[in-house]
């Protein structure tokens, strides 16, 4: 073990961001890239933009949940994480050499559509990017003991990922998205090969939930400060991670996952339900499902079910927030043409890398100088809600006065605030309500609270954006989606911890 990890230094926190960074790196590129090449290279409508971005979606619903449970339960190349970081991100960057060249690979194919191509790299490079991204975030969990190191662990992975993600944006606006393309293939593959072999990853994972309790050198606190022997450091049993564990646990996400599944079909099929049957349906499964999880006292159930319930507490708060930022992703191209109608095709594209420009640069700065500090004084949950609000404010900004370039980069500044939250301290959140030995798995659920409001983005937003004429309203669906979030995170029970040393 080098003495940076055994010491848990500043360098050793910035070696292991660097594959978060290489999966966060690639996503940034594809965001600043895949709607604008789509639309403006290859003459895609949006609906088919829509569906072409719901390959995300599905690939973190098949890739995050399957990786992270076999991760949890082998030992390759002296770790869980490592050979999946290193596949991964091998393809994640033939990925994204293939994406400014899918008319190259249509014709060698002699396939007639482009739209099929498009999806087919879309599947593989989202793909590859969730087969890394959840050992990515495990393994900072793994070698990261509970409390504020494991929170400065997830800010130091946002604040250098998202560094780099400014960067990709600034390159993508300076010299334009298809160098973007390629100076992106090179770096992820760079960060995905190199750093796991400088972190060694922990043989025995300690067990137990550290739900509802403080934590200090010997083990868990009940709530009068005396040491819980039912949950020490080691746990009572050894948890293993399993596929009929998936469903349970993701209830207040079924409705997502039945829309989802519905949306799908339909675009797959053209089988449709007359009016918006299925989207009530499954609203109303989401209020219920949400409601209920939310209710849940956790201080009141057994210490076994306590870890869980608050883990569907933080699916049920976190979910929603995905909405308005996934649409923001792809969308924004729609919003700038339509606000600022004076541009060139080139000029929209450079405005939207601009603005995620300006979201990133607040989002890489004040993860490690402000969030951390700010979680530690007043606590991780309320931090980030209050963050989120932060973010609701940025987005009514943008909708009343984001009328020029400018404006649009100051506010996006001010979005960024919670951007910069999302990213990091909902992780430290939910890796300390789990059992350690089911990290991989339980980062694969809580992803699915990112991936599956995406389908909504994808289909239920993409019909909206394809139908209205003022595309303003995708600034609502923002503001409305990311305060629902606010709003729920503040019902989130927050952990107390007494740190060792």
């Amino acid at each position: 073990m080098l003495s940076i990890q055994k010491h848990l230094k500043n360098s050793f926190y910035a070696i292991l961001a660097l594959p978060a960074t290489a999966m966060g790196l690639g996503l940034s590129v594809q965001i600043a890239a895949l709607s604008w090449l789509l639309t403006y290279k290859y003459g895609l409508e949006i609906g088919d933009i829509g569906l072409v971005w719901a390959t995300g979606p599905i690939a973190g619903i098949v890739g995050q949940v399957i990786i992270g449970i076999i991760s949890d339960n082998v030992w390759v190349m002296n770790g869980r994480r490592r050979v999946f970081i290193l596949v991964g991100g091998v393809l994640a960057s033939l990925m994204l050499l293939a994406l400014p060249n899918i008319g190259i690979i249509q014709a060698s194919l002699g396939i007639e559509g482009i739209l099929g191509i498009a999806i087919l790299v879309s599947m593989v490079l989202d793909l590859s990017i969730n087969v890394s991204f959840n050992p990515t975030r495990a393994i900072i969990a793994d070698v990261t003991p509970p409390g504020r190191e494991r929170t400065k662990g997830y800010t130091w992975m946002q604040t250098v990922s998202g560094s780099f993600g400014v960067l990709s944006y600034g390159i993508g606006a300076i010299f334009g998205n298809i160098p973007l393309l390629y100076i992106g293939a090179g770096l992820v593959l760079v960060f995905s090969i190199i750093p796991p072999f400088f972190i060694e990853e922990p043989r025995e994972l300690s067990g137990g939930s550290r739900e509802n309790g403080e934590l200090d050198e010997n083990g868990v606190l009940d709530e009068n400060g005396d040491l819980d022997p039912k949950r020490n450091k080691q746990g009572d049993s050894v948890n293993r991670s399993s596929f009929s564990q998936v469903l349970p646990e993701i209830r207040p996400l079924w409705g997502f996952l039945g829309y989802g599944i519905y949306a799908i079909i339909r675009r797959l099929t053209g089988l449709e339900v007359s009016g918006y049957a299925v989207e009530i349906v499954a609203l109303l499964v989401t209020i219920i499902l949400v409601a209920e999880a939310l209710l849940k006292k956790e201080h009141l159930l057994p210490s076994a079910e306590a870890g869980k319930a608050g883990f569907r507490k933080v699916l049920a708060a976190h979910s929603f927030s995905w909405i308005g930022v996934q649409s923001m992703f792809i969308y924004m191209f729609s919003f700038v043409d339509f606000r600022i109608p004076d541009l060139t095709n080139d000029a929209i594209g450079t405005v939207v890398n601009w603005s995620f420009f300006s979201l990133n640069l607040v989002a890489a700065i004040i993860p490690v100088l402000l969030l951390e500090p700010m979680a530690a004084r007043f606590g991780r949950v309320r931090t980030h809600a209050w963050s989120l609000l932060v973010m609701t404010l940025g987005y009514g900004l943008i909708f009343t006065a984001g009328n020029s370039p400018w404006t649009l980069y100051f506010f996006m500044m001010v979005v960024g605030i919670g951007w910069a939250s999302i990213i990091s301290l909902p992780f430290a959140i939910m890796s300390q309500k789990i059992s350690q030995e089911q990290m991989g798995m339980y980062m694969g659920l809580f992803n699915l609270s990112v991936v599956l409001p995406q389908l909504v983005s994808s289909f239920a937003i993409g019909d909206l954006m394809g139908d209205v004429a003022n595309k303003s309203v995708l600034m609502l669906v923002c503001l409305v989606s990311v305060f629902i979030s606010a709003v729920l995170w503040f019902s989130v029970h927050e952990e107390r911890y007494r740190e060792s040393g």
